[in-house]
Order: structure tokens, then C-alpha cells, then sequence
């Protein structure tokens, strides 16, 4: 769908903002909202700022890890049409007019209201890209991921003022269209889901039941595995590895530009190693003396023991050095025993139910080694193996390229509903023929 422009333009004066509506008019920020701390609300929700969320009660995600302060006394009140500032993250997006009432971190930016704008229309265009552009250019800092925004340069950054009756349709227009986008994401997340709980059937039953669905079973004396064919072993994973199992070096080293990589728990996932997401990279005398205690090899298996992602498996599958941080845990099979096989057996469902059983808690969530090398396997012949592994290896693919396809419709659609917003709430179309006046409160 296309949408005109308006008739005439003019420069705004600003580079990241480029031309505006001739009629549209800007004021800095000051002029619309005033800085403002108001602590000793403890008992109040907590709320945060996210980049792709806006303003929601901390209590609503369950992706946030950070823990709030002992004292909430000092956090800052936020109530409805506030605007509210993750400081270190404004030039990411963390930016939102509030529609809820709670208290956030002391180190967020708080703004109450001074205008009689539409708040939802101030919402979308202080969130838009043109405006995370100029968050960047009055961030300052060291480091890009430690930058603060400047409150002085940022209190005249420009606000682009259209008439309210065009305000309105804006908001109106993006209410509509953005919450269309969010519904086809939306679809797209949970055809995801069930592609991953399908996959995860999938492996679950080749490697805990096998291939032929007239096979005898027997109790595998195992909860989580249940029954398995009468002619499988189950063993402990410790009979089947050549070497114990090894823990990763217990010490960071200076993290490099370039170097050896070197790997850790955000690296490990669905059976492989991204080397797109590792720690970093360290120096090659650090290599040479954490490979006295562990070097990787092709058709190791690295499990992940402790964190969020406790369990996760990878299989080695390169010939090229790297290292291995203290999340992993490193288990080499003897010869005679396939890796594959075994790297899905630890991918499963019933394994995974195995891992939450055994698992402990400190400050979080861990397997230690002893409890992985008495997780219990199941054993086939290793020619029921094969074919196991070769099953597996001609039917996962296409759950894998249905589940890219639909990543990248949800990649596709945030990118238009994020050009969506710039343009219209920066005049570059007009859309006030989309929105019937009478729909207009």
C-alpha cells in the first residue's frame, strides 16, 4: 500500500530529521515536558522501559533479569502521559510516554507533561527511527553500550508538531496499522513454536522409541525416559564417554579484538556452535595453556551447565582452535559411540525433564558434572543408531527452513512496521484520507 505526500515541504533545520510538512511546526523538548523526581513511592509497581515495548510492569515479561534495589524508596514515580528514559539506552529506543502509574530505576530520566498534544502521536514519534538517530547524537561516553544521554542537548532536541486533528489521525492511523503488523507477527511467533515443539516430538520419539513403531517395550526404570524397545540399553552417560567429562577453564582471560575464539553459553544452541555470538577472542598463549586442560575436537559434545540456558548441547564440527568458557562442560564419547546420537538423546524433551529434576539452584540454575555423567541413556545397536541419525538428518531440515521462512516474515514485517511510523509521524505521508474524521475523538 502506497500513501500520497503532503503538497509542500520545508527543511526542518535538523539533519536527522531531514524536511517537514510546511505547515508542521517544531518546539524543543522543554517547551512539551519538564524533568521531574518523585521518590518514596516503594510500594508502587515496578515498571521498565523497552525498546520494542514501551512503558510495561516489570512483572508482565519474563526476559528481565535485572534485580531491583533492596530500597525502592528511591525509585522514581511514573503516572500516565509521563515521559520516561532508560538514559544508557535512549539511542537503542528505550523511550516511552507511559500509559501505566509505578516507580522506575533512580538512573531513568522521568519528564512530566507540560503540553496539551496527543500523547499517543508524542508516543509513536519519540519512538520512531529519525528520533533514535538523534538520541545517538546526544548520547555521549567511553564506550557505545556505556553511553549517557545529555539532558541539556537532549531537553532542545525538536519535537515536530502538526496540528492536533492531525495528531490525531496519526496516532489513530498507526493504532490501526501497527496492531495489524503485530497480529501477523504474532502468527508467525506461534507458527515457531509449534515448529519447535514438533521438531522436539520429533527427536524425543526417534531416540527414546526408535523407528519401528512395532517394537517391543520394556521400563526403562527411568522417569523421565519412560518405556523404551525391549532390545536398548540404558546406561549412564559416563560409560560412554573416553575421557571425564571436562568443566571450562574457570578464569576469563583479557577479551581481544581478534585471536582465538573463545566460546561460551550464548554461543551454544539447537545442536550447534554460532561462532556469530562468542564471548570474544583471547591471545594465543591464553589458548596453548587452557588447552592443557581441555582442546576441542571434532564430535565432542559442550553442554551447557548453568544459567538460563543450563542443558543446551552443541556437537563440535570444525578443525579449527577455540576455547571454552566455565558455563560448559565438554563430554568426548568413546570410539564406536555416535556423537550424533547421543548430542540428540541430550537435545530431547525426556532429557531435558531430567535435567530440571537434577538440577540445583544457587545464585542460579546448575548441572554439575557429576549429575551429567549419571544422566542415563538410552543405548540402541549402533546400526538402529545409524539409521536413527540418518532419520533425523533427512526430516529436521525442513522443520529448521520452515522456522527461518517464518523468522524472516517477522523480520520483514518490524522493518516495515518501524518505516511505517518514521514516515508518518514525520510527514513524510500523509495519511489523513485513511482515517475518517467521524472515527476521530
Amino acid at each position: 500500500m502506497s500513501f500520497p505526500r503532503y503538497p509542500k515541504y520545508k527543511p526542518s533545520g535538523v539533519e536527522w530529521l531531514g524536511e517537514v510538512p510546511e505547515h508542521w511546526i517544531l518546539k524543543p523538548i522543554w517547551t512539551h515536558f519538564r524533568r521531574i523526581k518523585r521518590v518514596g513511592y516503594g510500594d508502587e509497581q515496578l515498571l521498565s522501559v523497552y525498546r520494542d515495548y514501551g512503558v510495561i510492569p516489570k512483572s508482565s515479561r519474563d526476559d528481565n533479569f535485572n534485580n531491583a534495589s533492596d530500597d525502592l524508596s528511591v525509585y522514581q514515580l511514573v503516572i500516565p502521559g509521563d515521559l520516561a528514559i532508560n538514559k544508557m539506552k535512549a539511542w537503542q529506543g528505550s523511550v516511552a510516554i507511559s500509559e501505566h502509574r509505578g516507580i522506575v530505576s533512580p538512573a531513568y530520566f522521568v519528564f512530566e507533561a507540560l503540553h496539551s498534544a496527543n500523547g499517543r502521536y508524542l508516543h509513536y514519534l519519540m519512538r520512531s527511527l529519525r528520533y533514535v538517530t538523534g538520541y545517538l547524537s546526544v548520547s555521549k561516553g567511553i564506550r557505545i553500550n556505556q553511553w549517557d544521554l545529555e539532558p541539556q542537548l537532549h531537553s532542545r532536541m525538536p519535537l515536530i508538531i502538526p496540528p492536533i486533528t492531525e495528531q490525531l489521525a496519526i496516532a489513530t492511523f498507526l493504532d490501526r496499522e501497527t496492531s495489524k503488523i503485530d497480529a501477523l507477527v504474532a502468527e508467525q511467533q506461534r507458527l515457531i513454536e509449534l515448529l519447535k515443539e514438533k521438531r522436539q516430538a520429533v527427536i524425543s520419539h526417534a531416540v527414546t522409541k526408535g523407528l519401528n513403531p512395532n517394537a517391543p517395550m520394556k521400563p526403562s526404570g527411568v522417569e523421565w525416559l519412560g518405556d523404551v524397545p525391549e532390545h536398548w540399553g540404558v546406561v549412564s552417560l559416563k560409560y560412554l564417554v573416553a575421557v571425564p567429562i571436562i568443566d571450562g577453564p574457570h578464569e576469563s582471560p583479557s577479551k581481544l579484538v581478534q585471536g582465538v575464539p573463545f566460546v561460551s553459553a550464548e554461543a551454544v544452541a539447537n545442536g550447534n556452535i554460532d561462532f556469530g555470538k562468542i564471548w570474544g577472542f583471547i591471545s594465543t598463549e591464553d589458548h596453548m595453556r587452557y588447552s592443557r586442560r581441555y582442546k576441542p575436537r571434532r564430535g565432542d559434545i559442550l553442554m551447557v551447565k548453568l544459567g538460563a540456558t543450563t542443558g543446551a548441547t552443541a556437537i563440535v564440527e570444525t578443525d579449527d582452535d577455540f576455547s571454552i568458557w566455565v558455563p560448559l562442560a565438554a563430554i568426548r564419547l568413546r570410539p564406536g559411540v555416535n556423537p550424533q546420537f547421543v548430542l540428540n538423546i541430550l537435545r530431547s524433551n525426556n532429557m531435558r525433564v531430567g535435567y530440571e529434576l537434577n538440577w540445583t539452584y544457587g545464585t542460579q540454575q546448575t548441572l554439575g558434572l557429576k549429575t551429567i555423567e549419571n544422566l542415563a541413556i538410552p543405548v540402541p545397536p549402533p546400526e538402529e543408531c545409524d539409521e536413527i541419525v540418518s532419520h533425523l538428518e533427512s526430516t529436521l531440515p525442513r522443520f529448521y527452513s520452515l522456522t527461518a521462512d517464518a523468522e524472516q516474515a517477522i523480520s520483514l514485517l518490524q522493518e516495515r512496521r518501524t518505516a511505517l511510523i518514521s514516515a508518518a509521524v514525520s510527514g513524510k505521508i500523509d495519511v489523513r484520507e485513511e482515517i475518517n474524521a467521524e472515527t476521530i475523538s
